[in-house]
């Protein structure tokens, strides 16, 4: 037993020396000092000694473990005060903003979600467009009134800054037989004055369906469905007679008013309604122009502007809102 603390305590005296770190020291308590520690195996071999081996060396045993319990404990401190020396405490952070979706972000997302969850896939298409698409093909020839309405951004005579996203469904049809069911969303420009309901960049979401046998019950029905999920179930809406040069028979869908509910307000003009977008069946000459025989197929043509739909949605009255970064105004998304 002598030989063995003898040999113990050697072994502690070396560990301390070579112990650099709190975890080393860790170490050794568990190593010498734990419940199945080398200190309390001798303890439960003092049992087999005689009674005065038992005094003489469960005492040494008693010493060596306070003695190496209290060096444990002097190390512990030193390491805390040195690290705690040589802590720099950091300045207090920022807590960031946590961001969100913008508007326009948000609506244009749930235009596109809705319409792929009945089967329309996504197209798009170049900004800079040819006069052929984004005008000729679409049923409107060089001197035809209708260009007026579109205030053109030109690059050179035939080639422009698209002004709808109605090219991409021109580029479609040229290259895809029916059926033709896509979206096209996308940026637009249009020489228009910057102000409360114009702006001259701006978004747009095209719809077509081509196929055997649609009809103008089928549009309707589409377009019931898009009221209800963008606008709630309860949102009234109506088509009304219009005119597009790509589109025959034409219209225009409003729905009643997002602010007063079809009673009439400052925001609809008493009328109780507001106007959203335009849309109707594909003309003849259109599907004429991308080699579709008319007789044989027929479409339908949606077109919204995102900004637009946002507007009325939000109960937004100025669009430029969307584009000037006011915080006060982000925040409220």
């Amino acid at each position: 037993m002598r030989d063995r603390l003898l040999t113990l305590e050697n072994e502690i005296r070396s560990s301390l020396e070579q112990s650099s770190d709190q975890d080393s020291l860790e170490a050794l308590r568990i190593k010498y000092l734990g419940r199945k520690g080398l200190i309390n195996q001798l303890i439960k071999e003092i049992a087999h000694l005689s009674t005065e081996e038992r005094k003489v060396y469960g005492n040494k045993i008693n010493q060596l473990k306070q003695k190496l319990s209290s060096e444990l404990n002097s190390r512990f401190e030193r390491f805390k005060e040195k690290s705690e020396a040589t802590f720099e405490p950091l300045l207090p952070g920022k807590v960031p903003h946590i961001g969100h979706f913008h508007p326009l972000s948000k609506t244009f997302s749930e235009i596109v979600t809705f319409f792929k969850n009945y089967g329309f896939t996504v197209e798009t298409g170049p900004e800079i467009e040819h006069d052929w698409y984004n005008f000729g093909a679409l049923n409107m020839a060089k001197d035809h009134p209708a260009r007026d309405m579109f205030s053109v951004f030109y690059i050179k005579e035939d080639l422009m800054l698209r002004s709808h996203t109605s090219p991409v469904q021109i580029r479609v049809m040229e290259k895809q037989k029916p059926p033709i069911k896509i979206i096209c969303p996308g940026r637009c420009y249009r020489y228009d004055a910057f102000d409360a309901s114009h702006a001259p960049v701006f978004h747009q979401v095209e719809v077509l369906y081509v196929d055997e046998g649609v009809s103008f019950g089928e549009l309707k029905w589409i377009l019931s469905e898009f009221v209800k999920r963008i606008f709630g179930p309860k949102t009234k809406y109506e088509i009304r007679p219009s005119f597009f040069p790509f589109t025959e028979p034409s219209g225009e869908l409003a729905i009643s008013c997002t602010v007063c509910g079809g009673e009439g307000c400052s925001v609809c003009g008493n009328s109780g309604w507001l106007e959203l977008l335009g849309c109707g069946m594909v003309h003849p000459q259109v599907l004429k122009n991308v080699k579709i025989s008319p007789k044989t197929y027929s479409g339908y043509a949606v077109g919204m502007g995102v900004e637009r739909v946002a507007m009325v949605k939000y109960v937004i009255d100025d669009i430029r809102v969307f584009y000037n970064n006011d915080m006060r105004f982000l925040e409220q998304f």
